[in-house]
């Protein structure tokens, strides 16, 4: 029996304001950071997770993550490893923590940390991938890892239940073509809305030359800027290439129904966040003025609660789960359960630092385990930050490489989690 020893929660940012990358409507200035926590063993093992944020705040995250993982200090890990649903319930049940959400905002995604670094842990003990290691999996296994109330007026444990049985033929085959030719990607790094018209003509010929087959641009500032940079996109990325647009939750419900009207000649692949995440009944009906332009929304829904209303209210045709929204890999299981029960696919969000690196990991087990398939579903990519992990993710002809390294792939290196500590790293005293 191994006991957990200590926590390590460090504040780490990177000054991404500086060349705009990740702009957008809403966030026009973002420096890309993490409340990154380490959990360490006596056994000399340690798991890692983290939440992203960008900038301002990040130390209140960092804040809530080392309280919610101070509790753990002196537990023993392998009755934590071996149910983590119990794990997770414990957290999510805990009266005090609740008090703060329930089950939203600062504490539940610090909740997703301390989740995400234990199965983390978990899976490097496996010498497995997460994604491997959640597929590995039986149908029973993986529904113990739900927590169901709240859920059941939309799917009840016997209907996940036979969703995964359904999906237990082929696993092995799906397992062998995943580790082939990887999973589907599309790309924003062309598309934050602080780059100049030759920056974004420019990485648009990239992306295409890159083999994607989908790129996202930011919009919802000035329509006439949308309608001239979409004009920009599309020339330089040819008739075939989709183009999605994402506006940040810049509207409201009939500015959204008008500004989509008015790009939708450019043949939007979907529009992302056309309002606020909460608001269920706009999204429902901005969905329903505009089809058959897709709407998309979710890497700012606060939980499984909010993605079960949005798919009974058929406010959203593109789910976009986070890797650290949400309290961690338990509760984004439960949301690709909802998705298939409803029959809408799976775009995972990934514009921030080691989302890319985590989230693959949902969308393969997905495949494998949940869904089955992969047609018009893809992962978001942006190509910042990368070089910081230790096993960093890997694209090749716009497919993400399955990752076979064990872990969850949120592990940093340590010289960048020392030069881009907040606010003394040597990173943040060059540009202060």
């Amino acid at each position: 029996m191994s006991t957990i020893t200590e926590v390590d929660v460090r504040d780490v940012r990177f000054p991404t304001s500086l060349e705009l990358d990740g702009s957008d409507a809403m966030n026009p200035d973002p420096d890309y950071s993490a409340a990154y926590l380490t959990i360490r063993t006596d056994a000399g093992d340690e798991g890692d997770g983290f939440v992203f944020t960008i900038g301002r705040g990040n130390d209140v995250e960092a804040a809530a993550v080392a309280l919610v993982a101070g509790t753990l200090v002196g537990s023993d890990v392998e009755p934590l490893l071996d149910d983590l649903g119990a794990t997770w319930r414990g957290f999510v049940h805990d009266s005090q923590l609740r008090w703060l959400g329930p089950e939203k905002g600062v504490m539940h995604m610090a909740i997703g940390a301390v989740v995400n670094a234990l199965w983390d842990l978990k899976a490097k003990r496996a010498g497995l991938p997460l994604w491997k290691l959640l597929a590995s999996l039986t149908p029973e296994q993986i529904v113990d890892l739900i927590d169901f109330r709240y859920l059941t007026d939309a799917l009840t444990r016997d209907e996940a239940l036979e969703i995964l049985r359904r999906a237990e033929d082929g696993r092995a085959d799906r397992v062998a073509e995943l580790e082939r030719s990887g999973y589907p990607a599309y790309t924003t790094s062309p598309g934050w809305l602080g780059y100049d018209d030759a920056k974004l003509a420019r990485l648009c010929r990239e992306a295409v030359a890159d083999g994607f087959t989908q790129i996202k641009l930011k919009v919802g500032a000035d329509l006439a800027d949308d309608r001239r940079r979409l004009g920009l996109a599309r020339e330089a990325v040819g008739p075939d290439v989709r183009i999605a647009v994402d506006a940040n939750q810049r509207w409201d419900v009939d500015d959204a129904v008008t500004w989509i009207e008015a790009l939708a000649p450019y043949d939007l692949a979907w529009v992302e966040e056309p309002t606020s995440p909460d608001d269920i009944l706009g999204h429902a009906e901005i969905a329903r003025r505009v089809r058959p332009v897709p709407i998309a929304t979710g890497e700012h829904v606060a939980n499984r609660v909010v993605f079960k209303q949005l798919l009974q209210a058929r406010a959203l045709d593109v789910l976009q789960l986070d890797a650290t929204r949400v309290a961690g890999v338990n509760e984004n299981v439960a949301i690709l359960l909802l998705a298939a029960k409803f029959g809408v696919r799976v775009c995972p969000h990934a514009g921030g630092v080691g989302l890319c690196e985590a989230v693959q990991h949902i969308s393969m087990f997905d495949f494998v385990a949940v869904s089955g398939t992969m047609e018009d579903r893809m992962v978001e990519y942006v190509d910042h930050l990368h070089e910081h992990f230790v096993t960093r993710v890997e694209l090749r002809d716009g497919r993400y490489v399955a990752p076979l390294a064990p872990g969850a792939g949120a592990t940093m290196l340590e010289s960048s989690l020392t030069e881009f500590a907040y606010p003394g790293g040597d990173a943040w005293r060059a540009v202060s």
